[in-house]
């Protein structure tokens, strides 16, 4: 079996060093070896393991003073005389109980609300037992599974938030528009592995494409606090004949040359069903038609409506019979009458 490692060599410090340098360089090493900073990677686990065990001996003045004076001897039941440590025999393994108030400081300073303390009796110390694996809430990291002070690592005050899951849902343009509700099937939810889930989500109206919803507890289970978020990134799909481009949507109508010329109605798909739109008098293609209120709700403001856009385009008669032509060609010269006449009014 291979020689423990020296606790001050694992933390980077000189012998003897002051508590402030300890805390210092565990919260360094700490950050950088985290297993939530480090998924899958087994070394970073064992790191973070020595550097706990090393920073949990140095930080308490006691064990601090029988490990300069026994090295790890004073911990594995080597050391001389019967008092060269305290830990106490519990059948095949050891268990070792640490003052919490370091280990409350370190963490806390560190990772913000992380870990928590769950406290301890009024009028008594608050100890943490070191005698099982490493637990945070259902979840362990493997790494941690190994023997610590003759047992498993584990601390029961670490508490934390759970990792928010990702996930993408499709939708029809018209569901975005309005609003949907969809059941999704979230597979290895839980991160151990379970069974697929499924899960009724509504999608608000008014979303865009790319925009995620946040569904509150849904994602990975917390270490000992409250469960992640599921982010759910919405992907809207094309509606033929419409664009959106924000609250506003934009379509194509086409018109008779007739109706261009002397004006009418026409009829406009919107999101809301066939309107007839006013056309006026000489309408040149192009031309945008502004329907107040029709495009898509705010998502902030049920009591506001985007616009729709209509462009007109104009249909050219094809396949026109020789009665029809002829009425055309008097009309073409009456134009053209119409535009000389101008001219020489113009001129004079």
């Amino acid at each position: 079996m291979a020689a423990k490692r020296d606790y001050y060599e694992i933390l980077g410090i000189e012998k003897g060093a002051d508590e402030n340098a300890i805390k210092k360089a565990y919260r360094k090493l700490a950050k950088k070896y985290h297993p939530d900073e480090n998924a899958g990677n087994t070394h970073a686990e064992q790191r973070f393991k020595e550097i706990t065990e090393a920073y949990s001996v140095l930080s308490d003045p006691e064990k601090k003073k029988l490990y300069d004076q026994f090295g790890h001897a004073a911990f594995d039941g080597s050391a001389p005389g019967p008092d060269a440590f305290t830990g106490q025999q519990n059948g095949g393994y050891r268990e070792y109980h640490f003052e919490q108030g370091n280990m409350d400081d370190i963490f806390g300073d560190i990772f913000g609300d992380l870990f928590h303390s769950k406290g301890g009796k009024k009028g008594g110390s608050r100890s943490s037992r070191f005698s099982g694996g490493f637990h945070n809430g259902s979840h362990g990291y493997g790494g941690f599974e190994d023997s610590f002070y003759g047992g498993g690592f584990s601390q029961d005050s670490f508490r934390g938030r759970g990792r928010d899951l990702q996930a993408e849902v499709e939708v029809s343009f018209d569901e975005a528009a309005f609003g949907c509700d969809k059941l999704i099937s979230l597979q290895n939810a839980d991160g151990m592995g379970g069974p697929a889930q499924s899960l009724q989500v509504h999608i608000p109206a008014g979303i865009e494409n790319g925009k995620k919803v946040r569904i509150r507890g849904k994602g990975m289970p917390g270490y000992g606090g409250e469960a992640g978020d599921l982010l759910l990134k919405v992907k809207v799909g094309e509606k033929q004949g419409f664009e959106r481009k924000g609250m506003d949507v934009y379509s194509t109508i086409t018109i008779p040359f007739t109706t261009a010329v002397f004006g009418g109605e026409a009829p406009v798909q919107t999101l809301s069903g066939k309107i007839m739109c006013r056309i006026r008098e000489g309408i040149q293609p192009g031309t945008k038609i502004r329907l107040k209120g029709k495009g898509i709700v705010s998502m902030k403001n049920p009591g506001v409506y985007g616009d729709h856009y209509v462009t007109v385009q104009i249909q050219v008669p094809q396949d026109l019979s020789p009665e029809a032509k002829q009425k055309l060609k008097e009309f073409e010269e009456l134009l053209n009458k119409d535009r000389r006449g101008g001219k020489k009014k113009g001129a004079a």
